[in-house]
């Protein structure tokens, strides 16, 4: 039998089916040396299939939505919002809720948790989902962990993730959900790192994003935060932004925003040292995963604790080469106005036929121009 709940160590590379992109990226960290991820476990795929089960009601809203298309979208709202009251009002199974609260009661029933949601189709490296399922923080108590687990299952059906799955041709049927359950770090600084620059697609520049306290108050907009460049190891530019105000976990459960004295509110999140570590860390995560990395962060007592990472699915690919030289390089296609990417029969051809230098990126071929020189 395939387990309902596996501890983040316990998590193998070949387990997405069960713990989702979210889950399975946070065990990878978890067997990296160097890397702080706060302690959890996931509650996989099989306790949400478990708790499903055969329930004929949200199948046949299942099959109603998925006979949808992203022009129906007041229809698609509507069944959504029929799906979530549907999981919402489902009761967890025994063996579900028992092995929740096991592995809660082992990392210690009152310590807070973050919960939040992991789904099978989510941080792959074609298609982010970022921000599509729910997150709550700062949960307390083992029964309120398992209700909003519930909520976490319930909001696969929220109403951008399936306007967001028409539009990249994901079944809504096969997609299933995990729920991780971690512990809380209340941290000083928290925010996000881009091991390529966002805008430019410089993958030789990290970005970092940071504000006080929770990350939350970057994610839901609250606040603008400072903004780091920095390029191996050396800090090029630093925007310190006006922070007025940060959340915090509340002792008693839940989060509360708080104003930010005067005096703060021009001051760096992170220090030079800090920055300069936090990127050699994004670094090191980077290359575990072989990509470009969006990576969230916490700082806890001069110690950073990553809490997620996912790749930049917004990059456009670049040919890969064998070093770290900078490269020109020519779109064959975009020359002959043929700017549709290429089968990869037809790729094929053209590089078993050609003797220039030619890159594969994007379905596209390129021609590596780096070392020609001009002629008169």
């Amino acid at each position: 039998m395939r387990p309902f709940v596996l501890r983040f160590q316990e998590i193998h590379p070949s387990q997405l089916s069960l713990v989702g992109g979210k889950g399975l990226n946070l065990g990878m960290l978890s067997h990296m040396a160097g890397i702080r991820v706060p302690e959890g476990f996931c509650v996989t795929t099989e306790a949400y299939k478990e708790t499903v089960g055969d329930n004929e009601t949200l199948h046949a809203l299942l099959n109603r939505l998925n006979s949808l298309t992203v022009d129906d979208p007041d229809q698609a709202r509507d069944i959504s919002r029929q799906i979530r009251q549907t999981i919402l009002a489902l009761e967890i199974p025994p063996s579900v809720a028992e092995a929740v609260s096991r592995h809660v009661a082992l990392l210690g029933e009152h310590h807070a948790y973050a919960v939040r949601s992991s789904a099978t189709a989510e941080d792959l490296p074609h298609a982010s989902f970022a921000g599509q399922q729910d997150t709550y923080l700062n949960i307390i108590g083992t029964d309120a962990i398992l209700e909003h687990i519930r909520k976490c299952w319930a909001s696969l059906f929220s109403d951008r993730a399936v306007i967001y799955r028409m539009q990249n041709g994901f079944d809504h049927g096969n997609v299933l959900i995990s729920v991780i359950v971690q512990r809380m770090v209340f941290p000083h600084a928290s925010g996000v790192l881009f091991t390529a620059d966002p805008v430019t697609s410089n993958r030789k520049i990290i970005t970092i994003d940071a504000s006080f306290g929770l990350g939350e108050a970057i994610v839901s907009g609250l606040v603008s935060p400072d903004n780091y460049k920095v390029k191996e190891e050396q800090i090029l530019e630093k925007n310190i932004a006006t922070k007025k105000a940060a959340i915090y976990g509340r002792e008693e459960g839940g989060t509360a925003t708080e104003e930010i004295g005067l005096e703060r509110q021009h001051t760096q999140a992170l220090t030079d040292p800090q920055i300069v570590q936090l990127a050699r860390i994004g670094r090191m995560i980077e290359a575990c995963f072989g990509c470009p990395q969006d990576i969230e962060w916490c700082l806890v007592e001069d110690a950073f604790y990553i809490v997620q990472s996912r790749p930049i699915t917004t990059l456009y690919p670049i040919p890969e080469a064998d070093d770290q030289a900078n490269r020109v390089y020519v779109s064959v296609g975009h020359q002959q106005m043929m700017t549709d990417a290429m089968k990869p029969l037809g790729l094929s051809f053209y590089l078993l036929i050609t003797p220039a230098p030619m890159r594969v990126a994007g379905g596209r071929l390129f021609v590596d121009i780096s070392q020609m020189r001009g002629h008169s």
